[in-house]
C-alpha cells in the first residue's frame, strides 16, 4: 500500500501560504514515519516557491512553472494535481482550508475517482482509507466519515492544525505531468485584482485572534472600541451583519453565514447578540469570549468565557490591561 501524500501549495507572494503549512502537518500524520510527503506548486515563480516546501522539510516537489496558471481558476489545477498524485501513487491529496483549497478539492476528487471532504479537523489513516472528523450544521455537531475507495482528497479547517516547521531539507523538484493549461480553462481570464477593505491588523482568514463588533456598539464611533482592542491584541477586526448593513464598516469584515467563516484560536464578540447566522461563521473558534450588556444574549450559550455588563466600560478596561501586560 502506498505511503505517499501529496500537498498542493498555495502561493503567498513569493512563498507558501499559511494554510499550506497546516496541510503539510496533516499530510505527515497520514503518511506516517515511513511515508513520503510530496509537494505540488504551480504558477509564475513556482520553482522558487518550491523552496518554501524544502524549508519545512518537504524536499520532493512537483512544479508547474507556468504563469498562465496564475490567471486560471483554482479548479483548473485539478487535472495536473490528479496526474501528479497518480504518477506518485499517492493515496491522499491534502490542501489548505482557504477558498483556493476548497475550490480545488471537488475537481481533484472527480479526476482521481476519489472520495473527498472539506473542513477537516482530524484525519487518521485506517485500513479502509482515511477517517476524518469535521464540524457540520454550522458547528453545532461533529461528524465522522470514512473516505474509502483507495484515494482521498481533503481540505483542512483553518487553524485546526499547527503549521509545519523544518528541519530544512534539500530540494528535488520534478516537472509536473499534464501541466499544459487547456484553452477552456483559461477562458474566464482574470483582468484585475483589487484588495478588499479591512482593518489595519491581519486578515480575517489568517488571524489567530479576531475581535468582532455588533449592533450593541450603537454607532460607528462606538465601533472604535473593537478596533482599539484588536490593535492591542494584534488581532483582525470583524463585524456582524447588522454593522455592515448599517454601513458602519465594509462588508469584507462581515463574519457569519453571508460573510466570512473564521476559526481563530481566540474570538472575542463585542456587542453581538448571537443570532444563528453569525454563529455559523465563528462557532468553530478554539476559544470564544463574549462581552455584552444583555446577560440573556444567545452568544453566551456558545461562549467559553462571558462578560455581562456595560461594554463601554468593560472593553476600554480590557484594552488598557492588554496594553499594560504587553508593555504597549
Amino acid at each position: 500500500m502506498s505511503d505517499v501524500v501529496l500537498v498542493v501549495g498555495e502561493a503567498d507572494g513569493d512563498g507558501l501560504a499559511e494554510p499550506t503549512r497546516e496541510a503539510v502537518t496533516v499530510a505527515r500524520r497520514l503518511a506516517g514515519s515511513q511515508g513520503t510527503v510530496l509537494g505540488f506548486v504551480a504558477g509564475r515563480g513556482a520553482s522558487g516557491r518550491a523552496a518554501g516546501f524544502a524549508a519545512i522539510g518537504v524536499g520532493q516537489v512537483v512544479v508547474a512553472d507556468d504563469p498562465r496558471w496564475d490567471a486560471a481558476p483554482p479548479a483548473a489545477l485539478a487535472r495536473p494535481v490528479a496526474a501528479a498524485a497518480s504518477n506518485a501513487g499517492a493515496f491522499a491529496v491534502v490542501v489548505g482550508g482557504s477558498s483556493f483549497g476548497r475550490d480545488l478539492v471537488g475537481g481533484v476528487a472527480v479526476a482521481l475517482g476519489a472520495s473527498a471532504a472539506n473542513g477537516v479537523t482530524e484525519a487518521e489513516r485506517i485500513p479502509e482509507g482515511v477517517r476524518v472528523r469535521r464540524p457540520v450544521f454550522g458547528g453545532r455537531a461533529t461528524e465522522e466519515r470514512r473516505l474509502e475507495g483507495g484515494r482521498a482528497v481533503l481540505s483542512v479547517r483553518p487553524h485546526a492544525f499547527p503549521a509545519a516547521e523544518g528541519p530544512p531539507t534539500s530540494l528535488r523538484p520534478e516537472p509536473a505531468p499534464n501541466a499544459e493549461p487547456a484553452p477552456a480553462q483559461l477562458a474566464p481570464a482574470r483582468t484585475a485584482v483589487a484588495a478588499a477593505s479591512r482593518g489595519a491588523g491581519p486578515g480575517l482568514a489568517d488571524a489567530a485572534i479576531v475581535v468582532s463588533g455588533g449592533r450593541g456598539l450603537r454607532s460607528p464611533e462606538g465601533f472604535r472600541l473593537v478596533e482599539e482592542l484588536a490593535e492591542a491584541l494584534g488581532a483582525a477586526v470583524g463585524a456582524s451583519r447588522a454593522v455592515t448593513d448599517a454601513g458602519w464598516r465594509p462588508t469584507s469584515m462581515q463574519v457569519g453565514q453571508t460573510g466570512r467563516t473564521v476559526s481563530p484560536q481566540l474570538y472575542i464578540a463585542v456587542g453581538i447578540s448571537g443570532a444563528i447566522q453569525h454563529l455559523v461563521g465563528m462557532v468553530s473558534s478554539r476559544v470564544i469570549v463574549a462581552i455584552n450588556s444583555d446577560p440573556s444574549a444567545p452568544i453566551f450559550r456558545v461562549a467559553d468565557y462571558g462578560l455581562a455588563g456595560d461594554l463601554f466600560e468593560l472593553v476600554p478596561a480590557l484594552t488598557a490591561e492588554v496594553r499594560r501586560v504587553r508593555g504597549s
